[in-house]
């Protein structure tokens, strides 16, 4: 790797936003960066710019995650990092999927709201989400019983490799239950290699290996179906 830029001064400013994004168990935004650099927004961002030029064709690279920033392996040497650490993966069965695809999406929303869209209790799945840190409760809703409101949380859009709720992706212009039932196919699947650490404990109930994209996509397109026989 090229020398880091001197700035003006004694202190290699990009050194230290380096040594900052290393030891961070979690994505920095940039006002903190900002703070512990004592430099401003701008100069900030100019770091930034440089330390991730810095790390081009390297196995490391800077990412925009979560709403901050994080060093991360890259995906491709993922069979190399494996034979040294092999990540312990959170997984999520279908049901669990499909349910955070609608709070996604929808929040903030209710249980009710969410056994409308689902056609079944979500009382497992929700408790599973919240102990991942995956949602989480956003007050109560103005309603009849008043029912708890739940979103999704930063823990959510890092574990997804998503910066922001924007970045999700667009829904196809279905009938809403069918297009809820698809929100579990269009969520960004991350890789465990392209990540800092390991990921946290399994999902609390007995399930398959993670979902493929193609295997959510099929059991949607059955639900679906299923969806439009009833009616």
């Amino acid at each position: 790797m090229q020398q880091l830029e001197q700035p003006e001064g004694s202190v290699n400013l990009a050194a230290a936003l380096e040594c900052l994004l290393f030891l961070a168990e979690e994505p920095l935004p940039e006002a903190d960066l900002a703070r512990m650099l004592e430099v401003t927004p701008t100069r900030t961002r100019e770091l930034l710019d440089e330390l991730s030029r810095q790390y081009e064709g390297r196995g490391l690279q800077l990412v925009k995650i979560a709403g901050g920033w994080q060093l991360r392996t890259r995906t491709e040497y993922a069979p190399y990092i494996s034979r040294l650490h092999e990540p312990e993966k959170l997984r999520l069965s279908r049901p669990a999927l499909e349910t955070l695809a609608i709070i996604a999406y929808r929040q903030p929303v209710t249980r009710p709201e969410m056994e409308a869209i689902r056609g079944v209790n979500v009382d497992g799945v929700v408790s599973t989400l919240l102990s991942h840190n995956l949602i989480e409760e956003r007050g109560r809703k103005e309603a009849p019983g008043r029912p708890m409101l739940y979103g999704t949380t930063r823990e959510f859009l890092n574990h997804f490799g998503i910066d922001k709720l924007e970045d999700l992706p667009e829904l196809p212009a279905t009938e809403e239950a069918a297009a809820e039932a698809e929100a579990a196919a269009l969520l960004p699947q991350q890789d465990a290699s392209d990540s800092p650490a390991p990921e946290s404990a399994a999902d609390d109930s007995p399930t398959p290996p993670q979902p493929t994209v193609e295997d959510v996509k099929d059991a949607d397109d059955l639900s679906g179906q299923t969806t439009q026989s009833q009616q």
